[in-house]
C-alpha cells in the first residue's frame, strides 16, 4: 500500500529569487519593466536636500508609483514647469534649487498625490 503525499513545497532554493507579483523566476517573469518597482503607499513625498552638494539645494521626490519609463517623463514635465535642470536617480527624481511649491502644484495637476517631508 503506497501512501500519498498531500504536503505542499513551503520553502525551495532550487529556483533562486522569484518576482513578488506573478512569483515566477525573474528571468521568466511576465511583468516586465512596465510595472512599477515599489508602490509604498501612493504618496509622493517631496523634500528638499543640501547634503554633499556644498550648500546648494535641491529638491527630491520619490514614492511615486510609476513605472521607471513614466518616472522619466514626470521628471521631464517637471524640470520644463521649473525651468532647471534634474536626474532620475535610483526611482527619485532631483530637481535643481528649491522647487518644492511648484514640483507640488504640478504632480497635484497631473493627478498625484503628494506630501511635503522633512522641515
Amino acid at each position: 500500500m503506497a501512501k500519498k503525499s498531500s504536503s505542499k513545497l513551503v520553502y525551495s532554493t532550487d529556483g533562486g529569487r522569484l518576482c513578488h507579483q506573478c512569483h515566477r523566476k525573474l528571468a521568466d517573469c511576465v511583468c516586465g519593466n512596465a510595472a512599477p518597482v515599489h508602490q509604498g503607499d501612493g504618496i509622493a513625498r517631496i523634500r528638499r536636500e543640501t547634503k554633499g552638494r556644498g550648500g546648494k539645494a535641491v529638491t527630491v521626490i520619490d514614492g511615486l508609483p510609476v513605472s521607471p519609463d513614466e518616472l522619466k517623463t514626470v521628471a521631464k514635465a517637471l524640470k520644463q514647469r521649473c525651468g532647471v535642470g534634474g536626474a532620475v536617480k535610483a526611482m527619485t527624481i532631483e530637481i535643481q534649487g528649491d522647487q518644492r511649491d511648484t514640483c507640488e502644484q504640478a504632480l497635484t495637476a497631473m493627478g498625484y498625490r503628494c506630501k511635503r517631508a522633512g522641515g
